[in-house]
């Protein structure tokens, strides 16, 4: 059986490709602070990615380390983000292993996407990355130190960047911070986008599946990249659309998101800080290009949109899972 360990368990991604990972027979050790995990095929270990002797023990005898794990809230990523990902290095280094990162869209900055026909590329894997913040440069810096690893002969790699991650367990994403609130049934929805312009959207568990289907190629380069192309809101209305559809409201409103306010407030509030940070990813269309992953793995795992919105407000405690209970409510 083939072992794989997840760092970062507990989250949103780390959670389902330890999921999925599962489900295709791997034998998964799920790393988290806690030492919770649940599930067939998964074996918990308490540990935390800023201790390096924890990484080196939970990945004994593991052949791929998946490198899943956050700062929670947006919060020092300047101070953990990289020490986490030497440790998970280091310990690819030690056992062999391939080293697989969850990617996003920071690391391009606004001319990546605006010099395109149109001022609308679609993005390829080997597209410069200009970050314009500081996010984005950890997220870039994160990749070079994976592929000088690589070129050193240390470990192999797998990076799959997707658009903002949605889905039924609850994270640091646009989806559940910004646009509905978990734990409670949306009476507005909050919009960040401008009217008209595309949103790229993943499901959580299409990632993690993904991801999964990834890892057990045996046919990739030492250092593989991979899009996905997820769920592609045309003009932002398709998103909006699939929640009203779900909590069976067609006129449920949509208030702007107040991106002039949050500035404002951001050095109070830190959160707001690091959000504002991102706007210039709702200001125009940004679309990864999957061609890649869909000539190595034949097509790309995909919800339907309908179904992944209800399934995650249903997980974010937003709907009740029995429609005529959520009517009763409603």
């Amino acid at each position: 059986m083939r072992t794989a360990l997840v760092v970062g368990a507990a989250g949103g991604i780390g959670g389902e490709v330890t999921l999925a990972l599962a489900r295709r027979g791997w034998r998964v050790r799920a790393l988290t602070r806690s030492g919770a995990a649940h599930g067939e095929g998964i074996e918990p270990v308490r540990g935390d990615a800023l201790n390096a002797a924890d990484m080196r023990r939970a990945a004994e005898g593991a052949e791929l380390i998946v490198h899943a794990v956050n700062p929670p809230g947006y919060r020092h990523w300047n101070r953990l983000v990289l020490p986490m990902l030497d440790n998970s290095l280091a310990a690819a280094r030690a056992r062999g292993a391939r080293v697989l990162l969850p990617g996003t869209v920071y690391n391009y900055g606004p001319e990546t996407f605006s010099s395109g026909p149109e001022g609308f590329p679609l993005i390829g894997e080997e597209a410069p990355q200009r970050p314009r913040t500081a996010k984005g440069a950890i997220r870039a810096e994160m990749e070079r130190r994976l592929a000088a690893a690589v070129a050193a002969g240390d470990i192999t790699a797998l990076v799959v960047r997707a658009g903002d991650y949605f889905g039924p367990r609850a994270g640091n994403n646009w989806f559940g911070q910004a646009l509905v609130k978990a734990g409670s049934r949306p009476r507005v929805l909050t919009y960040p986008g401008r009217p008209g312009v595309g949103h790229q959207w993943a499901y959580l568990p299409d990632v993690g599946e993904t991801m999964a289907r990834l890892a057990e190629r045996g046919d990739l380069p030492a250092f593989a990249r991979f899009h996905m192309d997820g769920q592609w809101d045309e003009d932002g209305t398709a998103m909006i659309g699939a929640i009203r559809h779900a909590l069976g409201e067609p006129r449920l409103p949509v208030k702007k998101l107040p991106w002039t306010l949050m500035r404002l407030v951001s050095p109070m509030v830190p959160l707001f800080r690091e959000l504002s940070e991102m706007a210039y990813l709702w200001r125009a269309p940004v679309r990864l290009d999957n061609a890649r992953l869909v000539a190595t793995l034949g097509e790309e795992p995909r919800t339907p949109l309908n179904e992944a919105v209800r399934a995650t407000l249903i997980g974010l405690g937003c709907l009740a899972a029995d429609p005529t209970v959520a009517a009763a409510r409603g």
